[in-house]
């Protein structure tokens, strides 16, 4: 195992144990954590590690440093959870892939679950799309998904699709060519008329082009 591979297994080691002992201690937000020597000697590691542990999930916004105060648990809405994963974990090829599959399972079930169901398929919005395709020739691919999950209904798939969809960045947060036009077109179609396997063809479609742009 190399360097920078064992100071991310340590760091990770860390957060881990640090989430277990604000779990059982029952630590709120705003509220004090234990002093580096304390958590130090009850993780079982160098208090250096923990200081750089603590200054980098201070930096992702998870804890508060007060001069003289100490450490506090930051309030739920200031963790970046996006850039712990990105940074601590999906480095790699493969686990990318993982995240842009898992995304893609949340919105092919949105479809289906659209395409069953008459007062979602038959909604004012997806109209509203295929005028604005019509007018300006292209729409944010980003916003076409956001509101299929939406649709949807529900909110749980829909926070874990806002977290995966963050990964993709630019690829998915920008307008749609011309090519893809056409594409995104027949799937809000087959969804309007109720043409799951159609409108998931269409889909898979959109996505491998999405993929070579």
């Amino acid at each position: 195992m190399d360097k920078k591979t064992e100071q991310k297994k340590v760091f990770l080691d860390i957060v881990h144990q640090l989430r277990q002992l604000i779990k059982m201690e029952e630590i709120q937000a705003g509220e004090k954590l234990p002093s580096e020597r304390v958590l130090s000697e009850r993780l079982g590691v160098g208090r250096s590690s923990v200081r750089e542990a603590l200054r980098s999930l201070e930096l992702l916004g998870l804890i508060e440093t007060k001069h003289g105060g100490g450490t506090f648990l930051a309030a739920t809405h200031k963790h970046q959870l996006v850039e712990i994963l990105s940074m601590f974990i999906l480095e790699d090829e493969k686990s990318k892939k993982d995240v842009e599959l898992t995304r893609q399972i949340h919105e092919k079930e949105a479809i289906r679950v659209i395409s069953c169901t008459g007062t979602l398929r038959t909604l004012p919005v997806w109209d509203s799309f295929f005028v604005k395709l019509e007018i300006e020739d292209t729409i944010n691919c980003r916003d076409v998904l956001r509101e299929i999950i939406i649709t949807a209904g529900n909110r749980l798939s829909l926070k874990v699709w806002f977290q995966l969809a963050a990964y993709d960045g630019d690829r998915l947060n920008r307008n749609s060519t011309e090519e893809e036009k056409l594409i995104i077109q027949t799937m809000l179609k087959s969804m309007q008329l109720g043409y799951e396997k159609e409108a998931l063809k269409a889909y898979e479609q959109w996505m491998k082009t999405l993929r070579s742009n």
